[in-house]
């Protein structure tokens, strides 16, 4: 089986669990922690990263294999034996992908830019032609809209898919969209959707509640974490395209549409000491029977990256799967399941259907 030629945009801690990832499943022989083992016939141990890039002089120059447990990064190390990879992480362009305030925080914490100069397209579409990358991984901060729109134009001109795994609306919009189609590439997106993560258990719940009849009347998420993400949206201009993520995707199954004022999702606080573990906290409150109260709370503690990672590797599959087909555009059922902004969203179970009839189309076309 050939391997399948990722870019990754972004070398934090995201990109750190999803190289990990590549190892710790080469070698430990189980299948434990993934949500599917092969795609296409593809296993994660398949993935082949042929292209890297950051604005952190502490990663820029250096082997991917290095650069991923470089600082600021603060995951769990769960494969240590990362061996280098021959892909050297490259300057990218900055634009808005960097707040302000990110720059003048503690080396520890925050980003250290030493070179002022930015990447040009032709630089970045050349490096990705020239590394024969297939799909590109889009981990960029939240907010990083011109930045993003930037690295999508390089992707259309340098033919490659895309996994949009951050809040910049591109998949979910018609426009973006349409030329992906148009180019004959397929992308899956918007922000990815952690496999247990904040908002997939809002929804898991909010659905448990509609299938039982009770009616939702109000309901927070308040989400915590130490990571360079949580330090990112502490500048709350940048935060408008995540809170309508994450706050659309619990809305999308509820029964009825709550007003603005009765739901609350979104990120709340930087702690920094909880590194790159997540504590969110759920609050559902309704009526059920006899229009009789009742509230659910619930604490949930993540390891915030590899929670991302799980996920990632399946839709970057999924994406080669779609190159093999021919497909183009948004892959309506994968990112339905795979992420929390999709072109069109569908409950879980209808969107966990559909992504397992696409894994399986070919299957069950030669068994026809």
């Amino acid at each position: 089986m050939a391997t399948i030629k990722v870019a990754v945009i972004g070398v934090g801690n995201c990109a750190s669990s999803l190289v990990q990832g590549k190892y710790h499943y080469a070698s430990a022989n189980t299948a434990h922690g993934l949500i599917h083992q092969e795609i296409g016939g593809y296993r994660v141990s398949d993935l082949d990263f042929v292209a890297a890039f950051d604005v952190d002089s502490r990663k820029v120059g250096l082997d991917l294999g290095k650069a991923i447990f470089a600082k600021p990064n603060c995951t769990k190390v769960f494969h240590a034996d990362v061996p280098e990879t021959g892909t050297i992480v490259k300057m990218g362009a900055k634009l808005d992908g960097v707040a302000d305030h990110m720059l003048t925080a503690a080396n520890d914490r925050g980003f250290e830019v030493n070179d002022t100069r930015d990447a040009e397209k032709a630089e970045i579409v050349q490096a990705l032609k020239d590394s024969g990358a297939e799909i590109l991984v889009n981990f960029l901060p939240v907010g990083s809209q011109e930045a993003t729109e930037f690295y999508m134009e390089c992707a259309l001109e340098a033919r490659v898919g895309v996994v949009n795994c951050m809040p910049v609306f591109i998949a979910s919009r018609p426009e973006w969209e349409k030329k992906f189609a148009d180019a004959g590439l397929p992308i899956i997106g918007d922000d990815v959707k952690a496999q247990v993560g904040a908002t997939i258990v809002h929804r898991v719940l909010s659905n448990l509640f509609k299938q039982r009849g009770v009616t939702i009347d109000h309901t927070y998420q308040l989400n915590t974490g130490g990571n360079t993400d949580f330090m990112n949206m502490l500048d709350r201009n940048r935060l408008s395209s995540k809170k309508e993520s994450k706050t659309e995707a619990v809305q999308a199954v509820l029964s009825e549409r709550l007003a603005d004022e009765n739901i609350h999702v979104g990120p709340s606080d930087y702690i920094p000491w909880l590194h790159d573990n997540k504590l969110c906290f759920l609050r559902l409150e309704g009526n059920l029977f006899g229009d009789v109260p009742m509230n659910l709370e619930l604490r949930l503690s993540v390891e915030d990256s590899p929670n991302s990672a799980a996920v990632v590797v399946d839709a970057i599959r999924c994406v080669k799967v779609g190159m093999e087909r021919g497909m183009s555009g948004a892959l309506t059922g994968p990112s339905a399941f795979f992420c929390k902004h999709p072109p069109e969203q569908f409950t879980d179970d209808v969107a966990a259907q559909m992504t397992d009839d696409f894994i399986h189309a070919d299957a069950r076309l030669a068994a026809e």
